[in-house]
């Protein structure tokens, strides 16, 4: 699995959101764009990271910034994770998981003694269509509180 540099070109992706549509990261351009991948909607530690940026979405708006979760859940599922948790931001579906890929993200995992591939928590800040910031293996809670310290925000 090969990681992303800081300064990277960011890999373009149109994945689809809760409601079946297109959302493209070049839509985007001109904005400072926080793209965090989890593993699986409606699990708790993911819960944990998407109500974070749920109840912070407003001071990151105010600081120029939009939120992009991407799993490889399916449509339908992340609309419902959106419903029950009152999500105010895009999560899209990578269920083919070649954007995890082009990101680094998709690697071997454990748990309980047992491998597999998954999605590796991971988030990036991107601006322009160049990585300002890439962060592997983070925590689900304390998330946004730990990008502000990284973000000198």
């Amino acid at each position: 699995m090969s990681t992303l540099e800081v300064g990277a070109k960011a890999p373009g992706f149109e994945l689809l959101n809760k409601d079946s549509k297109k959302v493209s990261l070049a839509t985007y351009k001109g904005k400072k764009v926080i793209v965090y991948f989890y593993p699986a909607a409606s699990t708790p530690g993911c819960t944990k990271q998407a109500c974070d940026f749920r109840d912070n979405l407003g001071s990151l708006k105010k600081l120029g910034f939009t939120v992009l979760g991407i799993s490889p859940d399916k449509p339908a599922k992340l609309k419902k994770f959106v419903e029950k948790e009152g999500l105010n931001f895009e999560l899209l579906s990578d269920e083919s998981t070649d954007v995890q890929q082009a990101f680094g993200v998709w690697g071997k995992k454990s748990m309980y003694g047992k491998e597999y591939m998954g999605t590796i928590r991971s988030t990036f800040v991107i601006e322009n269509g160049k990585v300002l910031n890439a962060f592997y293996n983070v925590k689900a809670t304390g998330h946004v509180e730990f990008l502000r310290g990284e973000l000198g925000l």
